[in-house]
């Protein structure tokens, strides 16, 4: 039987995603971001193992819940259990949240069976992407692409680094590659925290990110306006 292997899991979640639901958290992420919040889900299969079925009665023991979100580290990194746990619970509201790395054709075969995503978006330039990410950003804006033509109602995030992404030429990048996204609800400013650099330490790491994690954030919101996409920060 099919196990996925996760990082943790929150049966009383308001914050990911709309209403009352359960959060699974998967464990394993492909990319390595500068200043990651949550380094303890890089590595994959150091979590818990679960089966289609464990997660079935967490998901559904609560009957106030009525959604369920896969978050992570990369949901998409473990499709073929994702897929299968979609299937079985067609009657709650699913959401994800993910970095869209992963292969056009599971994202599509995930996106049909998905009532909501959260995307996040860090770096339009491929280059700049592949410094601060450790991955090429082609197939993320390929599945963005995909998204912004669907019907499927999504949100991109942008979790906002100093120096890095919070450039004007960025935002206007990324503005003008949602531009004209139906089923854009809005754009989701997250401001970069030093507190990120505390959980490296208890994990034995060393904290150092390759920005300046004391300059300030720009926060050019207009950029969003001015192509007539709504955006808040978190």
């Amino acid at each position: 039987q099919q196990t996925i292997n996760i990082a943790g899991i929150m049966e009383d979640s308001i914050v990911d995603g709309p209403g009352l639901r359960t959060a699974i958290f998967a464990q394993g992420c492909p990319r390595r971001c500068e200043g990651c919040h949550n380094p303890e889900s890089w590595a994959f299969g150091t979590g818990t193992d679960m089966t289609v079925q464990d997660l079935f009665w967490r998901v559904k023991k609560n009957p106030l819940v009525r959604g369920v979100t896969f978050s992570g580290g990369e949901p998409l990194m473990q499709g073929a259990f994702l897929l299968e746990v979609l299937e079985g619970i067609p009657d709650l509201h699913t959401a994800i949240e993910t970095s869209a790395y992963a292969s056009p054709d599971l994202f599509r075969q995930v996106l049909k069976r998905l009532s909501f995503v959260m995307m996040d978006v860090k770096l339009m330039d491929a280059g700049l992407h592949k410094h601060y990410t450790g991955v090429d950003n082609a197939v993320i804006l390929e599945n963005l692409r995909m998204l912004c033509r669907g019907g499927k109602p999504f949100v991109v995030r942008i979790p906002l680094i100093p120096g890095v992404n919070d450039t004007r030429e960025n935002l206007e990048a990324t503005a003008s590659f949602l531009a004209g996204a139906v089923s854009l609800l809005r754009v989701e400013i997250l401001p970069y925290h030093k507190t990120a650099g505390a959980k490296y330490g208890m994990l034995g790491m060393e904290y150092r990110p390759g920005f300046d994690v004391d300059a300030p954030l720009r926060l050019p919101l207009t950029v969003f306006e001015n192509y007539k996409i709504r955006s808040k920060i978190l």
